[in-house]
């Protein structure tokens, strides 16, 4: 079972984000590519065709080719595991500028309309990189800029159409395109990495709650342990003390006062399973072995025992279907302290606020199982909803209240399921605890 929460633990540290902002980011680079890729093969064949400009089509086609291999390998390597880093990234768009720059060394130069795309680079690395990435990547832009104003292919018409006059309206016209083709992009993609970087920042957040919560869980079972540890001295005095009392004839031969000692007795033997279970949650029973139990039969022991401690309360059990009769009857499964007294607490709670009945539904099936808890109450109010499985988050008016719901849904975390509470359309609350049957399952 400890194995079990470790794994739990340290999927939900590494696997909570998902994939990271710059593997996302990395992916947002080779969607921009293949826009590239298609818009540059359009972009040659169109001023071929139909505008009569004479391109070195065999060169301009390798470039595009380049870009197509950068693609593939690019696809694979956020899928291969480990972090994408600020070198791969400047990398990418490194080569992404030299070849726009080849495109445009073939098609005219800086004359060329679209090399006005340098902007659109520069931009994706201010957002993707670190600074001193981006001043480089600004630098190199400027440079193959300078270069193509010197170093160029001049971009021939060869149709009798190809004046001055008509190269201009051709240029104007390629730059309303380079201007649409600019904007958009920026939108898409800078929206979508600042989208990205949002939820990074949200899941780390989320993260450091996680955390926080922790070590509240911590600071609250340490001050338990040493609660029971201190309880353990008086609690054995007080037995001592009513045995005696017991074989005193004053109180032997009195059946009033035989009984009321009695039921002293059977108070005082709750206390001491109390302060045993909380010492065994806490990892303090030793020597003992993991007992091995079932769904069926944990859930006759629950309903025993909560109801030998709330006498007089209705327990309504439902079993829902379709049930997984070998999971739920033959399957064997820890007997977790924790599990039963997160339970407990969600029972202890409906009860509070509904005497008059409780239910408690089980399902069993797809390899997992689900409990959920309803009473007849006021239910929860908006802001504990918002609030739910935040500490000291109650309707009951009195100190330290709130806990209850804290360590059922981080208890639940641990484990790898969830807990949710709602509001019944009909009246009440609804606590629902979904757990993977195979967080309770022995290992082989």
């Amino acid at each position: 079972m400890s194995e079990v929460l470790s794994s739990a633990r340290r999927l939900s540290l590494l696997d909570s984000l998902g994939e990271t902002a710059n593997q996302q980011n990395a992916m947002l680079l080779v969607q921009l590519r293949w826009l590239a890729v298609f818009g540059q093969a359009f972009t040659i064949v169109l001023g071929t065709l139909l505008l009569d400009l004479q391109l070195p089509m065999a060169p301009m086609f390798g470039i595009v080719g380049l870009l197509v291999l950068l693609n593939l390998v690019s696809m694979l390597r956020p899928r291969m595991g480990g972090e994408v880093r600020n070198a791969e990234l400047m990398a990418g768009l490194v080569f992404d500028l030299s070849a726009l720059t080849a495109l445009l060394y073939l098609s005219g130069g800086a004359s060329n309309p679209f090399a006005f795309l340098y902007v659109l680079q520069v931009t994706l690395g201010a957002v993707l990189l670190e600074a001193w990435s981006t001043w480089v990547l600004a630098a190199l832009a400027c440079l193959c800029f300078g270069l193509l104003m010197r170093f160029h292919v001049p971009l021939v018409v060869s149709s009798a159409a190809g004046d001055a006059a008509h190269q201009f309206q051709l240029h104007i016209a390629g730059m309303f395109v380079c201007f649409l083709l600019v904007v958009v992009l920026l939108v898409l993609f800078t929206g979508q990495i600042s989208a990205n970087l949002r939820r990074r920042d949200q899941g780390l957040a989320d993260l450091r709650q996680q955390a926080a919560e922790h070590d509240h869980i911590v600071r609250i079972g340490l001050l338990a342990s040493g609660a029971a540890h201190e309880l353990g001295t008086p609690l054995a005095t007080l037995s001592v003390i009513l045995g005696d009392w017991k074989r005193m004839a004053v109180f032997r031969d009195d059946p009033d006062l035989r009984q009321e000692l009695d039921d002293m007795d059977a108070a005082l033997q709750r206390c001491k399973g109390i302060v045993g279970g909380i010492l065994m949650t806490a990892g303090e029973a030793r020597g003992e072995a993991p007992a091995l139990t079932t769904v069926a039969e944990s859930l006759a022991t629950l309903v025993d025992r909560w109801g030998e401690v709330s006498p007089g309360v209705p327990l309504e059990v439902i079993l829902e279907t379709p049930l997984d009769e070998v999971a739920f009857r033959r399957t064997p499964i820890v007997s977790d302290t924790s599990l039963r007294q997160m339970l407990f607490n969600v029972l202890d709670n409906a009860r509070e606020v509904s005497p008059g009945w409780v239910c408690l539904s089980l399902r069993c099936h797809g390899g997992e199982l689900a409990v959920t808890v309803r009473d007849r109450g006021p239910g929860f109010s908006p802001a504990m909803l918002a609030n739910f499985g935040k500490p000291y988050q109650s309707s009951k008016d009195r100190p330290g209240s709130g806990l209850g719901l804290f360590l059922v849904v981080n208890v639940m975390r641990k484990l790898g399921g969830e807990a949710r509470a709602a509001n019944a359309p009909e009246g009440g609350a609804v606590v629902t605890l979904r757990l993977p049957m195979a967080a309770l399952m022995v290992e082989a």
